[in-house]
């Protein structure tokens, strides 16, 4: 162990807070990630009402479409825990700015794309900087709050979240029918190039201590879990046109399973230096919280796909017209944010992510006793609200306790991995309840009285029907049985979407079960909970095992001192 001089130590505080930076700046990383995470969501949703603008602009088929939504949810999935690993080794802000530079320019690329196969090429490349931001985002509110006003931060990062996934449909039709379908890509652009100077300027940056270089990347770790996230996601998402059944899915699946399986060996391999730390899964609460992450995703996230659905195509309404309607779960969700926030640090998580999970369900479950096939749309909105309820508690605690049960070097890459477990989650949400609900709508048109009477193509009818053609249909049905043929679809439709969101409810229910039994206070990190700040001792002390643990030195800026989160979270 090397003797320090004298004055060493007092040197070393002086410096280390002449290097620390200014508080305010953490409020102006978590502004930051927000309105990425803003920027992010809302792609996600707001590319919807514009597929019938980009269709006749681009003279894309069905499935050219598809690739235009297909696109940006697999390259976001598959690079999620990889940018998140990057970004501990490497450096979180500097992995951070170089996604929001990747995302800026796809989504440029994608508002000037003057084919289909280049906006689809577009969308593959906006999805993998997407996937960084959402990856590395929350490690970095990480390292600058501590105790309750991490909790906080929490609350407003899932509030932005939850006002991207409601106010999607209002500001994509928006943009589309007062512009063009072109900018609802290109308003990323300003706000991009904006966001990327004040973040080049307030944020700071952090990483794990140890391999930074290129070489000490996992790179088969990276190629063998891509190749399987992306054959999964793309099976899922392909299924219900290919067939479940067809030799090309089954293969994407089995393909998928082997190439997580040789992930699973190289990791176990690699030790220290490995893209994923399989120890994660030792801490029981970082299981659950992925476990809670699957089942909101798959039962919430898709749900609110056929909510959006039923209002736009059963009432005929424009997109716009369709968002206002969203607007009471929308301030549900966004209020109860913040509420979800605070209580991360204020009563056991396991009630919270439970609670949630709870709320979900009985939202989802209310569709059925309140909305039948002639009511108003206004006999849905109990159940949004309280389904927007039970998102506004989820979505920051989720946040907070991906990166909360591990320690702070590794907080990417948890970040990371929780991320994929809810976008793999909506993938299979989108693609299970989707295909159940297009088979029972079509079942129940094709066995109704007018069905009978269409015959033989009354089942594709009745899958049109389910895809929002109801009018269609009706309009080309003969001369004084449009009505008839309107109603049908209309019961069809509506009695479907119950059954649907009845199982959903149900599948959310034993999500809140599996939470409350799952995630646990003792399993949060110290940093969590508001950890002491403190100066780090000499690093070659350090190395030898004298002084602060090595696991509580990870996760610094390399300032010398701890992240400032820390000042604020001794006295939580």
């Amino acid at each position: 162990m090397s003797t320090p001089k004298p004055g060493h130590h007092a040197a070393q505080g002086k410096a280390a807070s002449a290097a620390s930076p200014s508080p305010a700046d953490r409020w102006w990383t978590l502004g930051i990630v927000t309105l990425s995470t803003f920027m992010l969501m809302l792609d996600l949703t707001v590319v919807n009402v514009a597929l019938p603008s980009l269709r006749t602009s681009l003279h894309g088929g069905f499935s050219d479409l598809q690739w235009v939504i297909d696109a940006y949810a697999l390259s976001l999935a598959v690079f999620l825990l990889t940018s998140g690993t990057l970004a501990d080794r490497l450096g979180r802000k500097r992995v951070f700015l170089f996604g929001f530079a990747v995302f800026t320019a796809a989504s440029l690329a994608c508002g000037l794309a003057g084919d289909i196969l280049v906006l689809n090429i577009a969308r593959g490349v906006q999805g993998a900087g997407a996937a960084v931001l959402f990856a590395v985002g929350p490690a970095l509110i990480g390292q600058e709050f501590r105790g309750k006003e991490r909790g906080t931060a929490f609350g407003v990062f899932g509030g932005g979240a939850g006002l991207a996934i409601a106010f999607g449909p209002i500001i994509g039709g928006a943009l589309t029918d007062g512009l063009s379908w072109r900018w609802i890509f290109l308003v990323n652009v300003p706000i991009g190039v904006l966001a990327m100077a004040l973040g080049a300027r307030r944020m700071h940056e952090s990483h794990a201590r140890g391999a930074r270089r290129v070489k000490d990347i996992d790179w088969a770790g990276l190629v063998t879990f891509s190749v399987a996230m992306s054959l999964l996601v793309l099976g899922l998402v392909r299924g219900a046109q290919d067939g479940w059944g067809s030799a090309r899915i089954l293969t994407m699946f089995v393909v998928s399973a082997l190439a997580l399986a040789v992930f699973m060996v190289i990791q176990r391999a690699r030790g220290a230096n490995a893209m994923l730390d399989l120890s994660l899964f030792r801490v029981v609460s970082f299981n659950g919280i992925g476990v809670a992450a699957v089942f909101v995703s798959a039962t919430a996230m898709s749900s609110i796909f056929l909510l959006v659905s039923y209002i736009q195509n059963t009432f005929e309404y424009s997109p716009w017209q369709t968002g206002v309607r969203f607007l009471p779960m929308t301030l549900m969700l966004f209020l109860t944010a913040a509420v979800g926030g605070a209580l991360s640090t204020k009563v056991p998580q396991r009630l919270v992510v439970g609670l949630a999970l709870t709320l979900v369900a009985v939202g989802l479950g209310l569709i059925r006793p309140l909305v039948d096939p002639g009511s108003a749309w206004t006999a849905a909105l109990p159940g949004m609200m309280v389904l927007g309820f039970g998102l506004g508690l989820f979505n920051p605690a989720r946040a907070f306790l991906s990166i909360g049960v591990v320690e702070p070097r590794k907080a990417g890459m948890a970040s990371g991995m929780n991320e994929t477990f809810q976008q793999v989650g909506m993938a299979i949400g989108i693609a299970a309840f989707g295909a159940l609900f297009r088979s029972r709508v079509a079942d129940r048109f094709a066995h109704s009285d007018v069905g009978r009477q269409i015959g033989a193509s009354a089942h594709a009818k009745g899958e049109a029907v389910a895809a929002g053609g109801a009018r269609q249909v009706a309009d080309a049905a003969p001369a004084g049985f449009s009505d008839q043929v309107a109603h049908a679809g209309r019961v069809a439709f509506v009695d479907s979407l119950g059954d649907v969101l009845s199982i959903a409810a149900v599948i959310a229910a034993v999500g809140a079960v599996l939470a409350f039994a799952l995630i646990r206070g003792k399993d949060l990190h110290p940093s969590a909970v508001g950890a002491a700040p403190g100066v780090l001792p000499d690093p070659d002390e350090n190395a030898a095992g004298v002084g602060i643990g090595a696991d509580t030195a990870e996760g610094d800026r390399g300032t010398g001192v701890l992240p400032v989160g820390g000042t604020i979270g001794a006295g939580a």
